[in-house]
C-alpha cells in the first residue's frame, strides 16, 4: 500500500479503511511508540552500527552513516526482530544516552548536548563570576525544561 496515511508529527502509520493485515500496520505502530516515548539511547551520534544490537535497543546515527545505517543521517536507529527502523527526529526531541545520562536535543538538524556548564574559580571578582555562573545554570534549566524564564 503506497499511500499508507501517516500521523503528522513521527509518521507513524494509521490504519486505512478496508486494509487487509491490520495488526502489521498496528504492531509497526507500537514499535515505533515504544523507541519514541520516553527515548532512551545506547550511545551516539554515532557513524557505524552496532554489530549485536538487541531488540529494542536504539541509538543516534551521526552524520555520516555507513552500512545498514547509510543514508539515515541524524535519525534514531531502532533494532527489531524485523530489522532497522528509523525514525526521523523532529526539532526539540529529547532523547537520554545510558553511557553517561545525558539529554541530548535535536535542534538545527543534528543532536546536540547541554553546555557544561564552569564552577566559578577564585580571584577577585568571585561576586561577578558566581553571578554569570548562576545566570548559566538557571539558562541551562530553563533548556532543560525544568525552569520557565520569565
Amino acid at each position: 500500500m503506497t499511500d499508507m496515511p501517516l500521523t503528522p508529527r513521527f509518521a507513524l502509520p494509521l490504519l486505512a479503511v478496508a486494509q487487509a493485515q491490520k495488526e502489521m500496520t498496528h504492531n509497526e505502530a507500537l514499535t515505533l511508540i515504544d523507541a519514541l516515548v520516553h527515548a532512551a539511547v545506547v550511545a551516539g551520534p554515532l557513524n557505524d552500527p552496532p554489530s549485536a544490537p538487541e531488540p529494542g535497543q536504539c541509538w543516534l546515527v551521526g552524520a555520516a552513516p555507513t552500512g545498514d545505517w547509510a543514508g539515515h543521517a541524524t535519525a534514531m536507529a531502532l533494532w527489531t526482530v524485523g530489522g532497522w527502523r528509523f525514525p526521523a527526529p523532529r526539532q526539540a526531541m529529547r532523547v537520554t544516552r545510558l553511557t553517561d545520562g545525558a539529554r541530548l536535543r535535536f535542534e538545527g538538524g543534528e543532536w546536540v548536548a547541554p553546555v557544561a556548564i564552569s564552577a566559578p574559580s577564585g580571584g577577585s571578582t568571585v561576586d561577578a563570576e558566581a553571578r554569570s555562573i548562576l545566570a548559566t545554570l538557571i539558562a541551562q534549566l530553563g533548556a532543560q525544561g525544568l525552569l520557565i524564564s520569565g
